[in-house]
């Protein structure tokens, strides 16, 4: 254990997370998505299992360290309820505050068609399962940088 670090941030998971470079993205995904399968394809190459974990408690870990990126319109990108492009679901709002909560600044969030979700998954950098059981709880989260005052640029 380290201090001041969420105990749902594995060594394995901090490793991924700082080999991230900026624009690399991070895909976090339900239960029901096909995690092994993407994941195989992905730069990390294996699934990233949090089972115990739905999308808040892994959301509020991984952006308690992770920056987002300001140099694109939309860091943060779900899976889009089939059929209807404009809802938002309560999971997809449940990661949009964390990330807010976790931030200085207000970051735009944007949908994603179904199968595009899985295509644009497969060239990631990593996938993380979570137990979430909620449907189309499925996101991509685009890394940042953090300038020389340690704030995110």
């Amino acid at each position: 254990m380290l201090k001041n670090l969420d105990p749902l941030l594995s060594p394995n998971l901090l490793y991924i997370l700082r080999a991230m470079g900026h624009g690399d993205v991070l895909t976090i995904v339900d239960s029901n998505f096909p995690a092994d399968s993407v994941a195989s394809t992905t730069v990390h190459g294996e699934v990233i299992r949090f089972d115990g974990a739905g999308i808040p408690e892994v959301a509020k870990a991984i952006f308690s360290v992770f920056p987002l990126d300001s140099f694109i319109e939309a860091p943060i990108q779900y899976m889009q309820v089939v059929g209807e492009p404009e809802t938002t679901l309560e999971v997809h709002t449940d990661l949009h505050r964390i990330a807010l909560e976790n931030s200085d600044r207000e970051w735009k969030m944007d949908s994603v068609e179904r199968h595009s979700f899985y295509e644009l998954s497969r060239k990631t950098y990593a996938v993380i399962a979570t137990a979430e059981r909620r449907p189309y709880g499925c996101f991509m989260i685009t890394k940042g940088v953090i300038g020389p005052n340690g704030k995110v640029m």
